[in-house]
């Protein structure tokens, strides 16, 4: 369970309940407490560089109001963002959030839940009679802050409610027992990020081990629900492919090759922007991240900007090696994509 070094309410998050539970409760043990208007924040996060602001940001919880209910869309996983929370606890040195957060590292939760699951029946209802899919992952890992917010298990008892829509998220945390007894009506897919052991322990700090991410995910569809894995980044070393499949090897032994549900995967390659290399080595100065260009192939993604990835042959690779290895161990496996 995350334990934050100092909490920040924002004006107007103790006007509601689950504010005012909060801050009794933090109140009680020994955390800074601070109360800030909006754009305030920062300035009671200490840190004079950006690697330092960066740490604090991760040691702070910040309990505030979502106040702009015009939900993001998050195409091509979903079609908008289900705003429960935002930031990560997780320090990994590769993460897009990294950029996407920028000076703002440190974890946010929003008191007013019911004000966004209103909003989703209001986008819901727009594009009835199509399905509509929430994804609650896209800045944030929720499953850390979830004994804080409850808001896990408030869209999983929301959606299960919902013929017409759908709930995922991801996440790289095991603390799901409590999501294990509630009814979810597989309308809730949850995935988790993995990686080789060696990834994480060079780049992925803070974060569950590989064999704890896979045996949460084992109960978790043994509790019926839709479960799927994003293996990410993959990287390209010096026996990744023996890494690799002794990863899927493991996976396997939790999940039977004939499993009644599908197992899904997503496959990613690593890859990066330029902003994103700079940042990434202002916080982690010391990082052995494979960010030399002249490894890779510069490409424009969908969004218009461009990113490093790796060259058309490591591709083809890659992708020959992941489809071989999951239809074989996963006969009821689903590759969604390998990019």
């Amino acid at each position: 369970m995350f334990v934050p070094q100092r909490v920040i309410f924002e004006t107007g998050s103790l006007d509601y309940p689950l504010g005012r539970q909060l801050y009794e409760s933090f109140k009680a043990g020994n955390l800074q407490i601070i109360e800030s208007s909006l754009n305030k924040v920062k300035s009671h996060i200490p840190g004079e560089t950006t690697a330092a602001l960066y740490q604090s940001g991760k040691n702070t919880l910040v309990v505030g109001v979502k106040k702009s209910l015009s939900f993001q869309s998050c195409k091509p996983s979903a079609h908008y963002q289900l705003p429960l929370v935002s930031g990560c606890i997780g320090q990994c040195e590769y993460c897009y959030l990294n950029t996407q957060l920028g000076d703002k590292p440190f974890i946010r939760i929003h008191v007013n839940l019911e004000d966004i699951f209103r909003q989703a029946d209001k986008y819901i209802g727009e594009r009835l009679p199509e399905e509509t899919i929430f994804e609650g992952s896209a800045t944030s890992d929720p499953v850390p802050v979830e004994p804080y917010t409850g808001a896990l298990k408030m869209a999983i008892r929301y959606f299960a409610a919902q013929e017409k829509a759908r709930f995922r998220f991801v996440t790289k945390y095991t603390d799901i027992d409590d999501l294990l007894t509630l009814e979810h009506k597989n309308r809730t897919e949850i995935r988790f990020s993995l990686n080789t052991e060696s990834i994480i322990k060079k780049y992925e700090h803070k974060t569950a081990s590989a064999k704890k991410r896979i045996g949460a995910s084992a109960k978790l569809y043994s509790a019926g629900y839709p479960v799927g894995f994003i293996i990410a980044p993959v990287f390209i070393y010096e026996g990744w492919e023996k890494e690799y499949r002794e990863l899927l090897s493991a996976l396997r032994q939790e999940f039977p090759a004939s499993a009644s549900n599908p197992v899904t995967f997503e496959v990613i390659s690593h890859r990066y922007t330029t902003k994103a290399r700079n940042k990434i080595t202002e916080i982690f100065p010391e990082t052995t991240l494979d960010m030399d260009n002249g490894n890779r192939q510069f490409k424009y993604g969908q969004f218009g900007y461009g990113k490093y990835v790796y060259p058309r042959e490591t591709m083809s690779q890659i992708k020959e090696f992941f489809q071989k290895e999951i239809s074989e161990l996963f006969e009821n496996g689903e590759i969604k994509y390998i990019i």
